[in-house]
């Protein structure tokens, strides 16, 4: 397989007998996607996540009552996927879920359940019942959306000893350690972020000692240091927009370049990827690029960071953009794929590879 092909996992929102998670072949020297497999997974498989080992895939499904977790076997020659096992995701909504480094636990976040969850993994892939669930309390200051807590991601650190949770609905990022032989999340550390702020999706810089935050309802980054004891200190913090912008706008996904020199930031309304630099420890916005659809919900960097793909959930499109990797800047290239309603793409390493998804 050349280096410059890879797999790719996509959720969606969609109806409960409709297919909503796809596979698609991405070959980046040919600007080219093409459509591998599709199965029916419930309603809303909105987000994805891959086992490191690359031969298993996870699907967050928001089934009524509690959420789904569904299991796949993968075919990495074929992108064929095979439903192998599911498991109740502990609470209502799951809305991102995440693999430990180490294969061994699954994460979820449910935003409308207000609760974070941790699922072990068995040696085949299967999932289990929900090892532990930790319910999230408070509110912050919005009168329609922080009336109650919203985890809306849940990421392990880089060496898997901690999860950071950022909770919308509370405007913090909470830490848990991670107890392996009990499968429990145990409370370590909060986080405040500015009331208001709503916060959403975070990464890792790739020297392990910076984390970003992207913010849905003002439209911010935040950088932290990233201290060897897991805990976070805030550095800056800075706009996703263009200075005048009067219109409505939610920020989405947040990604930082494998070189650590830049940020990328969706907006939704704006619709725009933002590239944002980390040089000097200052957050600085360099350019913002259309992204040529609507709605631009998540985006991933491809495993050697010279391309981005955008998922345009209310254009029902995937659309590719080449990354200059000395200015940060983005151009859209011939890549593109229609996929109804995406909403997240995680990259599926290929068996015995070094291929990655960055996050």
């Amino acid at each position: 397989m050349s280096s410059n092909q890879y797999l790719a996992a996509v959720g969606t929102y969609s109806a409960a007998e409709e297919p909503g998670v796809y596979t698609v072949g991405v070959d980046t020297s040919a600007e080219k996607m093409e459509l591998l497999d599709e199965v029916v997974a419930g309603p809303d498989p909105t987000f994805v996540a891959s086992h490191p080992s690359g031969e298993f895939l996870y699907a967050a499904v928001r089934t009524e009552a509690e959420g789904t977790i569904k299991a796949y076997d993968v075919d990495w020659g074929s992108g064929q996927l095979e439903e192998t096992d599911s498991a109740p995701s502990g609470s209502l909504s799951p809305c991102h879920c995440s693999v430990d480094p180490s294969g061994e636990f699954l994460f979820v976040a449910h935003y409308t359940g207000g609760a974070v969850s941790m699922l072990r993994l068995t040696d085949d892939g299967g999932v289990t019942a929900p090892a532990d669930v930790v319910q999230h309390t408070g509110s912050s200051v919005h009168p329609e959306r922080q009336r109650a807590p919203h985890p809306h991601s849940i990421s392990p650190g880089p060496a898997g000893r901690f999860v950071y949770v950022p909770d919308l609905g509370t405007d913090e990022i909470l830490v848990y350690e991670v107890d392996r032989d009990a499968g429990s999340l145990s409370p370590y550390a909060s986080v405040d972020v500015q009331e208001g702020a709503g916060p959403r999706h975070l990464c890792f810089g790739p020297d392990g000692e910076h984390v970003y935050l992207i913010n849905e309802l003002d439209s911010t980054v935040v950088a932290f240091d990233l201290h060897d004891d897991g805990t976070l200190s805030r550095q800056s913090v800075t706009s996703t927009l263009p200075d005048g912008f009067a219109g409505d706008n939610k920020t989405a996904e947040i990604a930082v370049h494998p070189s650590g020199d830049y940020l990328f930031a969706s907006n939704r309304g704006h619709d725009s990827i933002a590239t944002l630099t980390t040089q000097a420890d200052e957050l600085r916005c360099l350019a913002h690029t259309p992204c040529d659809g609507q709605w631009p919900r998540h985006f991933s960097l491809s495993p050697d960071g010279r391309h981005l793909f955008v998922e345009n959930r209310d254009s029902d499109q995937i659309v590719g953009f080449d990354v200059d990797e000395q200015f940060g800047t983005i151009t859209r290239n011939e890549s593109e794929l229609a996929v109804p309603q995406p909403v997240c793409l995680a990259w599926v390493p290929e068996p015995g590879s070094t291929h990655s998804e960055i996050v």
